[in-house]
């Protein structure tokens, strides 16, 4: 049974239900159609922590979907998986992939940041200096990205950015 519908909560069925009109209503293809279950199915899998589930559903709607900014939130979403469980190499990857179709996509710019912050934090807790600031300035080129397509986003990120004088 897809995972839509056996949703327990009162939100998740209302957002199944429409989604389910609006997927009958919208002149899409079959194949389309499919790929936006398995995306939805992924999602909800996602949200309550079953990530294997969530990681099966969107590589299904990988092989079906088309559409490349469809896909771009596919590929961060697998992302974010991948960096839940501290995959940060692949959670790049996809976060890379992500922005290779949707350039426009700040938060897998943020992400992506965020996890050249990690490292550098990590880097620096073990008095590896260069590596450190190596990997804080990647940081800082990501965040200035992500500012710039979302100003009023990532405040931490602007606070950090000014404090460490690389705005």
């Amino acid at each position: 049974m897809p995972r839509s519908q056996r949703n327990d909560n009162f939100i998740d069925k209302t957002f199944t239900v429409i989604a389910d009109i609006v997927l009958k209503v919208l002149p899409a293809s079959r194949s389309e159609k499919e790929a936006f279950s398995y995306y939805r199915d992924g999602m909800s899998a996602q949200s309550e922590g079953e990530y294997a589930e969530a990681l099966e559903n969107y590589y299904e709607a990988l092989k079906l979907e088309e559409d490349p900014y469809d896909r771009s939130y596919i590929l961060y979403n697998i992302g974010l998986i991948y960096s839940s469980n501290g995959e940060y190499i692949k959670a790049l990857e996809y976060y890379h992939q992500a922005l290779e179709l949707n350039a426009k996509l700040p938060q897998a710019l943020n992400n992506i940041a965020v996890i050249y912050h990690y490292q550098g934090t990590k880097s620096m807790d073990q008095s590896n200096l260069e590596m450190s600031k190596t990997m804080f300035d990647k940081a800082a080129n990501y965040w200035k990205q992500a500012i710039q397509l979302a100003p009023n986003n990532y405040i931490e990120a602007q606070n950090w950015l000014k404090t460490t004088g690389r705005i």
